[in-house]
Order: structure tokens, then sequence, then C-alpha cells
């Protein structure tokens, strides 16, 4: 822990750190980090310490520790556990587990135990939804947690065992691949789809990519032809490409999974895409969460620089010279929205920035930018290999290939699905071994839609249902007010606090959840929800604020009578509870009989 460690020891790690990143401003998050890993915490001399480095302000420093939920300005446990609290967690029994484990250790969610050991608490997502619940050690994921294995935990924990001498079996992450199509079926080896792209040379490569009709595959479905073309058309001194593996939307997996068992292909799209617009370094974001990947993808990218596919006259062609770095994200699903990528990417908090412009002209460092997701750039391989033509035939007319599902939930084999686009929902269902009771389906995480019985007939597509990926199985058994609460939740955790509309009004939305799940609420509080969603979709800065209401409207409208079972009344209820208000006076006064409650007094009255 940095309280014990000599002070000319912090300075000699800042120091180190300092030098590995060139004392570069825009590495702030990274050296954040590093220095945090090998200090515990920030403190604020540490802080000092690598303001004075970057010849940065103290204030600009203290800004973007505060901002990452993975930094820590106050100390943490030696053992630093977060559990997953995703609804798929949830329903999995996480909150009774890290009950237990904090009795087991006598320390509180959120709080320091008293002999600075462990530190327990919840976190968003970790994007292990198929095998939860699911929590990070240290930031090392271990997956499928049980009471046994809490039990087993907390043993290691009290003897200070190093994770090192775990259960390995704890930190199996298992890929799940349950169908392949084209993409996870592919039989391409390194090099095969970039020698194809030189061959073919950038311009028809870009042509290729355009006629093969390849849309986003985080979500917003922009064509990737036209945002290369219009990357390369950019004046700019350099011209980037950044890979978004930054996926933190709760029930989405499938990057996690490419990038586990199909690191080569992603680079290789990398590299393609930064051959066709004319880039000379490529960016992997990798989110935090997926901090376990990091030696093994930094191993495949030292073994194909050392196989002449990255550096310096890649594949003898001279004047082709290309690159990738990863940095690792800090905990902020917000940092998922390209242009927030891009400040953290610059050494910033991960806010989200005013466009026009767009990062195809003002991206990474105010130069041309091309964003695109893992599954967009791996896709783009098999373009590259196979053509425009081929790829365009697969799918439908307006969405061309094919699709990685994350499903996770009430089904019988969670996991990666690859489908051609125009799949029916149905289908998934029959596939992942849905039970017939299923009643429901959040599609796209807590941003996208919920699908009730009646829609299951309904495609994946992007002129029908557009996805990121996330396909969350509920049956009969679950409640969808809570999904809708634990959704509500999320988005008041997460928004970046930039804009006022989305920083009170996902703060609001997740009271009036609350109220309502204490059946203290009415159809005034629905009415209210209603209005800030209204205000949040017209004036917040970004697309957090504009669709964190989207679970309680879908739910409302389809599920209405999870809500109406939890109101006080049917009518009118004023928002202010005079009762509750009182809580405070009955334990001054050391009342609390019935007669001290307002209701029982009016009661009594009359």
């Amino acid at each position: 822990m940095e309280t014990s460690m000599p002070l000319r020891n912090h300075r000699e790690i800042v120091e180190t750190v300092l030098a590995r990143q060139r004392g570069d401003p825009s590495r702030l998050v990274q050296i954040l980090r590093e220095v945090q890993e090998a200090l515990g915490w920030l403190s604020r001399e540490t802080l000092a310490a690598i303001a004075r480095g970057l010849r940065q302000s103290l204030a600009q420093v203290e800004g973007v520790a505060g901002f990452y939920s993975f930094f820590h300005t106050v100390p943490r446990g030696r053992y630093r556990v977060l559990w997953s609290d995703n609804i798929t967690d949830r329903m999995l029994g996480n909150v009774d587990l890290m009950r237990e484990m904090c009795r087991k250790l006598w320390v509180e969610p959120g709080r320091l135990s008293e002999d600075g050991l462990v530190s327990i608490d919840m976190t968003s997502c970790t994007g292990m939804c198929d095998q939860g619940p699911a929590l990070l050690v240290n930031y090392r994921a271990v997956t499928r947690m049980t009471a046994q294995r809490v039990a087993e935990m907390v043993e290691l924990i009290r003897g200070e065992t190093p994770l090192a001498q775990w259960p390995p079996e704890w930190f199996a992450v298992a890929d799940n691949i349950r169908r392949k199509d084209i993409l996870l079926g592919n039989t391409l080896v390194p090099g095969e789809a970039l020698e194809a792209a030189l061959v073919r040379g950038a311009p028809a490569t870009l042509e290729e990519v355009r006629r093969s009709g390849l849309r986003g595959r985080g979500g917003a479905g922009f064509a990737t032809g036209q945002k290369w073309q219009a990357c390369r058309d950019a004046p700019g001194a350099m011209h980037y490409v950044v890979c978004n593996a930054d996926e933190g939307e709760p029930g989405t997996f499938k990057d996690r999974v490419l990038l586990s068992a199909y690191a080569d292909l992603v680079f290789e799209g990398m590299t393609i895409a930064g051959y066709a617009i004319g880039a000379t370094k490529g960016l992997l974001y990798l989110r935090g969460e997926y901090r376990y990947l990091l030696e093994a993808l930094e191993q495949t990218l030292q073994r194909r620089r050392n196989q002449g596919l990255l550096g310096v006259e890649i594949m003898g062609v001279k004047g082709f010279d290309f690159d990738i770095e990863i940095h690792l994200g800090a905990g902020a699903y917000i940092c998922g929205e390209e242009s927030a990528m891009i400040e953290s990417l610059e050494g910033k908090a991960g806010r989200p920035r005013i466009r026009p412009p767009f990062p195809v002209t003002h991206g990474y460092l105010g130069q041309p930018t091309t964003v695109n997701n893992v599954e967009t750039l791996a896709a783009a391989c098999l373009i590259a290999r196979h053509g425009g033509a081929w790829y365009a035939a697969i799918g439908t007319a307006k969405s061309t290939g094919t699709k990685l599902l994350s499903v996770s939930g009430d089904c019988l084999r969670p996991g990666i699905y690859e489908y051609p686009f125009g799949i029916g929902v149905a289908q998934l269902l029959a596939d992942c071994g849905a039970a017939s009771s299923t009643h429901a389906v959040q599609v796209s995480g807590p941003s996208g839609v919920c699908l009730a019985e009646n829609e299951f007939q309904r495609r994946i597509a992007f002129e029908d249902i557009p996805t990121a990926g996330a396909m969350m199985v509920f049956d009969n058994s679950r409640d969808m007010f809570e999904m809708a609460r634990n959704f509500a939740h999320f988005f008041a955790h997460e928004s970046c606090g930039f804009c006022t509309p989305c920083r009170v009004g996902t703060a609001l939305v997740a009271r009036l959840m609350d109220k309502l799940a204490d059946h203290r609420g009415s159809p005034h509080d629905i009415g209210e929800m209603f209005k800030l969603h209204r205000l949040m979709q017209s004036t917040s800065h970004c697309g957090l604020g504009h669709t964190s209401c989207n679970p309680l409207f879908d739910t409302l409208n389809k599920f209405r009578p999870a809500y109406e079972r939890r109101l006080k009344s049917l009518d009118f209820v004023p928002a202010f509870d005079l009762d509750a208000a009182l809580s405070q006076a009955r334990q001054m006064t050391g009342r609390d009989d019935a007669a001290a409650h307002l209701a029982n007094a009016t009661e009594t009255e009359a």
C-alpha cells in the first residue's frame, strides 16, 4: 500500500512511468493506470508529482483521475473486489453472494476494511454476462461465482494469498461460441487479407468496402466505406485508425471473444483500414474490464511485427508504414462514444465533444480519424479477401453480412451466435435454448429496445431491429420493472456529468424508480419520469441522456402491471413524503410508535 511506501519510492515510480510514457500529457490516462498499479492508489502527493512531470496543473490531473471509476484517490484494499451489477448477474444471485462475502470479511460494501486488506463494491457490467455471476479482483475477471467459491475466496483473502496462487480455473473466461458463420468460421491466415488488399491497391480496396455495404457494428450502422473515404479525403498531417474495443453496453461481450480468439483478424482489419485511408498509426482502446487480455494482445502485436505485418514497409511495400498501440480504459461507459473515446486517448476526461466537426476530419490530436468497432474491422478482412460483391450477397439488402449476437439470461446455451442479418428473434430463442415461457428480450442493452412476446417474429437487421449485439432473455418469472430499475441506476452511475439535463435527470429517474420499488409511488411519479425523458431527449449533450429512459418507456408500455402493482395509489400522491421527512425527528425523540407516523396518526384522529 502506498501509505507504507517511502516517498522516495513514490517519486521513483512516477519518474519511471513518466519516462516510459515519454512525458506525454496525451498519455495521462495510461500514466495514472500504471502508477496506480504500482502504488495501489493515487494520493494527492502522487497526483502532484505527475502534474509536475507533465507540466500540467494539479487540477487538470485530479480532474482526470476523478472522472474514471477505476482510479482511486482514496485508499482501497490490497484486494479490490468489484461485483458485476448487470441485471443478468442479479438474476444469478450476485447480490446475495456479495452480501455473504462482506459478512464473512467484516466489511461494508463500498468501504475499506479496518485492516486495509479488502474493499468490496459493485461495478457496471464487466462483459461476462454469459458466465456470471462475475466479479473483478484487482481487475482480473473471475467468472461463475458460487457460495462455495465465495467461501474459498474469503479464506484466500484472509490468508493474503497472492492472486498468482489462486485456482487458475477461477480466472478462465470461456469464449462460448455457439454458432459460427463467415466471420467466426473463417480460415484466413495472418497476412492473407492484407496481401489481397495490397494487390488490389488502396483506392480499389476502399471501393470494395463501399460495394460490400458494410455498416458499423457498434450499433449506429454508419456506412464504413463512406467513413473511410471521408477520412482519406480529409486534409491533415497525420491520419489515424481507432478501434473501439470499449463495449460497455450491459449484455454485450462479442468484442471480448473477437479479441480473445480472433485478435489477428482485428489487427489485420485495422492495418487494412490504415492502408485504405493513408494512416500510419492505429490505436486500440481496450475497456478497463478487459485488462486481462492486454498481455496476450501485446504479444500478438509483437508477433505480427516480427512477421512483417506491422511496422515499416509492411510486406515489403515501400511507403506502407503502420503500427498499432493499445490504450487501456479505466471504467467509463461513456467512452464507448467515439468522441469521448478520443478525448480519453488524448489523456482527458472522456466527455463527448460537440459535433461537428466529426472525427473523420478532426479526431485524435485534431487529425482525420476513422473510429470503427472491433467487429467492423474484423469483417473488413473478409471483404478485402473475398470482395465486396461476395459480402453484399449475404444478409439483407440494407444489412449485408453477418452479425455477432451476445446472448445471456434465461436460456440453456448463453454465448456468441453469428447469423446472417435478417435472422428472426424466434429462431435465435430456439437456438439458444430459451424456454417457451420467455416473455421479453432486451436488444442492444439498456439503450436499445425491449421486445415482448408478440414481437418475436421481428428480424435482426438495420431496417427492423438494429443492435450492437446484446440479447438478454427473460422468462415470465422475471420482474421487468426491476430490469428497468437496474438500467436506470446504470445510466445514473455512468452519466459523465457534463450537461445538467442528463446529470440531474438520470439521478431523478433512478430515485423515482426506487420510490416505486418501495410502494410509495403514484401515476404522478410515472408522469414525472416521462417529462424527464422528454427533457433529456431534447436537451442532453449526447446519446446517453437521449436513450436513458428507453427501458422505462418499453417496459411501461408492454409490462405495465409490473409498475401498477407497486403504486401506493392509482390517484395523485405528492412527491414529497412528509412521514419519511420526519424520520430524523423520530430518531432524535426516541419515538417510533404508531402514533409517531403521519398516516397512523391521521387514522387515529379520524
